[in-house]
């Protein structure tokens, strides 16, 4: 778990090559649990939603909160882009996230499917 969250952090950039389903899965996880509790936080600290801004303090948070999301986007894309690689599938199925239900129910089905042997490894 721990060396998944870490390959995930070192390969931020890598758009190229693969990662298995726990370096796909631990990441996801570990980013979701993380960042619930860092909201609550930032949410309890401020005494308000963190998506409303009542001062300039409620403005650097939001700006530190949009650069934290973007950097975290980023890592997210490469990782479902080596998964995608890991199952033999061009990065360029990460698209199909945009078809409205159906297509995010088919990304998530194609990230759940066991390695192959690829022309990335």
């Amino acid at each position: 778990m721990v060396k998944s969250y870490q390959r995930y952090w070192a390969r931020i950039l890598d758009f190229t090559g693969t990662s298995n389903r726990p370096d796909f899965w631990w990441p996801i996880i570990i980013n979701y649990i993380l960042g619930g509790i860092i909201i609550g936080i930032i949410q309890a600290m401020t005494g308000h939603p963190i998506s409303e801004i009542y001062n300039i303090g409620d403005l650097g948070i939001s700006m530190g909160r949009n650069i934290v999301v973007f950097i975290v986007w980023i890592a997210t894309l490469s990782v479902k882009i080596r998964r995608l690689h890991d199952t033999d599938r061009s990065g360029w199925w990460v698209l199909i996230e945009f078809v409205p239900l159906i297509g995010t129910i088919w990304f998530y089905i194609l990230m759940l499917l066991p390695t192959k042997t690829n022309r990335w490894a």
